[in-house]
């Protein structure tokens, strides 16, 4: 088994087979291979119920028996994705390792994923015996040919890790965290260009705790997290890099649980990515990366694996996994405080809330005013110019431009721009002009109004907005249409999904922080679903979901798991059904990271075939003053590409032009 640090709990999903005799295991693997075909099964449950230790013992054994090397004779039997993985796990972890850099820099062109995942996430020891395995299996030297295959800051990085000489002093110095703060803080946001050197110096040599409080200072001082920071300031594979970086300083185990979605979502499956982590990480801290992978994604890596993978291929991976910690939804018992911690991690309480549209400088309403005049006079539209002005205007700058043009010209802005502007660029463009709260209004009315209704547009309204949003939208709901919003939700909607909507748009949520004590009560209250009345369980549900603070119900969450090891989401979904599960599990959403919540609906409305203008729409107009830049960096982490590269490639003409001025830049 990998070596443990004194005291440390062992979290890999493999450990030593109890009762072992290599030379018995050499004799079974020896009968699997023998004749004609192979007994891959007998294969693969012997391999992959061993330690790696084991297995090095059962080669040795082998080739002592009968004088044939087992790694030889495996690649022979073996073909495809399944030899690679059981090839990889009969090398020792260094030597496995060695291997796949040596793949990623020989022939034509690199493979820097696989050089960021290797070099960014190893220890100091096992960086030392990578270099040695490297020498030894290659008989050349692992610096200077990842110096021969990179160049510029990124080959300076891998350098600077492959020295593996990072501190590991847990003692830290605050003054050093503060003069390290401020020294990215100037080799970035506050230089002309960027001092890469700093980056590199600081984020390769300082302690895995010095840099976690770095993190958390940067945050404070800046009003932004360092990957942002990163993100704007570095790019191309040296961004990656020190992304990767950051994330495995935060949780390797986390970042690997990032690796393995990844690995596996979409159309075809990285199966090289899914067999070097499975093998590296299966007798490290596979139990902590089934944790962090089934809270963040909401289904277990086991299940992952099962549907996107085959054969003995299949039944390999699934025994590196260890188990199904999700028969529907369980975690382990130590999830709880995982869950929680990264929902606080990612909770928007934390980090500053940024729009992408600003006020202006040196406004002038006059000369908006004309300018959009001259653009709709005469034959034809100057649709550049509108789309211009208006989407690098603020709101309330808008509203000053309206006022003026009706001032000059006697004339309706808003009726000239619909005169003249047709289909999804005219519902974007008036969307702007309108005042947030009359534009949320009337997107709730048409939700509403002619046949049918479009619950998702209610549900995504009333379940994000605050208290001042939700009352500002009641006050404009009634002046433009004459009827308070709670009677036409009550005459649109009906039973439970109609309680909750007007429990929303009251806009009394409590607005106070946690109280520990309450929270135990109120996870107590939504965990007992064992009386099987559903009317009393979606009652309970709402008394807390629609009335308690946002920072009281992440504790009533973290509570909840405690007492039940599942997350309130997953049961939210297991217990109710259709329109009050949705309403339900976006509150809790919301709740555990709006941003997050809105680049999961972007990204739904241009998934697949045909895109949903409605909701990009909507979203990219009421977020584009509030929090569209965070969504855009949740969008970009979770789904590997950038809100500004969705929107291009699945929109087009002037309606993609105002939608990617609204975006503010790419990430």
């Amino acid at each position: 088994m990998a070596k443990q640090a004194q005291g440390a709990k062992y979290r890999g999903s493999i450990r030593d087979f109890p009762d072992f005799d290599p030379n018995q295991d050499a004799e079974a693997l020896y009968t699997a291979m023998k004749g004609f075909g192979s007994d891959k099964e007998a294969i693969l449950e012997l391999i992959t119920s061993r330690s790696n230790r084991q297995r090095q013992e059962i080669c040795q054994s082998y080739k002592s028996l009968y004088g044939k090397d087992l790694i030889a004779d495996l690649k022979y039997e073996l073909t495809g994705k399944f030899e690679r993985l059981i090839v990889g796990l009969m090398r020792p972890p260094a030597y496995c390792d060695a291997k796949e850099i040596k793949d990623a820099i020989s022939g034509i062109g690199t493979d820097e994923k696989c050089l960021i995942e290797i070099l960014a996430s190893r220890t100091n020891e096992q960086m030392h015996q990578l270099v040695a395995a490297y020498k030894d299996a290659y008989e050349r030297d692992l610096e200077a040919d990842i110096i021969g295959d990179t160049s510029g800051h990124f080959q300076k990085m891998l350098v600077v890790l492959l020295q593996g000489t990072r501190e590991e002093d847990d003692v830290v110095s605050e003054d050093l965290v503060q003069q390290d703060v401020q020294e990215l803080y100037e080799a970035g946001e506050l230089k002309w260009g960027t001092d890469e050197a700093q980056f590199i110096y600081i984020l390769g040599n300082r302690s895995k705790q010095h840099l976690r409080l770095v993190f958390d200072e940067y945050l404070k001082t800046t009003g932004k997290p360092i990957e942002a920071s990163i993100r704007g300031e570095l790019s191309g594979d040296f961004e990656k890099l020190m992304l990767a970086v950051v994330k495995c300083i935060r949780s390797t185990s986390e970042y690997f649980a990032e690796r393995l979605f990844k690995a596996m979502k979409g159309l075809g499956t990285r199966d090289n990515t899914l067999i070097r982590i499975m093998v590296s990480r299966s007798e490290l801290d596979m139990l902590d990366i089934r944790e962090i992978f089934r809270t963040k994604y909401a289904k277990s890596l086991y299940s992952m694996i099962k549907n996107d993978t085959s054969g003995e291929y299949k039944k390999a991976l699934l025994k590196l996994c260890g188990g199904d910690d999700d028969a529907a939804g369980q975690f382990f018992p130590e999830a709880a405080q995982v869950a929680y911690q990264m929902w606080e991690l990612s909770a928007v309480a934390r980090v500053e809330l940024k729009g992408t549209v600003c006020p202006a400088n040196d406004f002038n309403p006059d000369a908006d005013a004309k300018a959009l005049r001259k653009a709709m006079k005469g034959l034809g539209t100057d649709e550049d110019t509108i789309i211009d002005i208006i989407t690098h205007r603020s709101n309330a700058q808008r509203q000053q431009i309206r006022q003026t043009f009706k001032s000059h010209f006697g004339r309706d802005l808003m009726a000239d721009l619909k005169s003249e502007l047709s289909g999804d660029l005219e519902r974007l463009i008036l969307g702007l002009m309108m005042p947030p709260a009359h534009y949320d209004a009337k997107q709730l009315k048409k939700a509403m109004e002619g046949a049918g209704t479009d619950e998702k547009a209610l549900i995504e309204i009333l379940a994000t907005r605050t208290n001042a949003e939700i009352q500002a939208i009641n006050e404009a709901y009634k002046e433009d249409y004459h009827k308070s919003l709670e009677d036409a939700l009550s005459s649109d909607t009906s039973g439970h999904f109609k309680r909750i909507l007007i429990s929303l748009a009251t806009g009394n949520r409590e607005e106070g922080g946690e109280d520990r004590d309450q929270a135990r009560e109120d996870a107590k209250e939504i965990a007992d679903t064992s009386s099987g009345d559903k009317t009393s369980l979606e009652t309970r549900f709402m008394t807390v979901l629609c009335t308690r603070s946002y920072p009281h119900l992440r504790r009533v969450f973290q509570e909840f798991i405690k007492m039940t090891n599942y997350d309130v989401e997953h049961t939210i979904k297991k217990e109710m059904s259709g329109d009050v599960r949705d309403a339900f599990v976006a509150i809790v959403q919301s709740v555990k990271n709006k941003p997050l919540f809105f680049a999961d609906k972007l990204y739904k409305s241009m998934k697949g075939a045909g895109t949903d203008e409605k909701t990009l729409t909507r979203i990219m107009v009421s977020r584009s003053e509030i929090d569209l830049l965070n969504i855009r960096r949740e969008f970009i982490e979770k789904y590997d590409k950038s809100l500004h590269q969705a929107i291009e490639g699945d929109t087009s003409g002037d309606f993609k032009k105002a939608l990617l001025a609204i975006c503010g830049g790419e990430d």
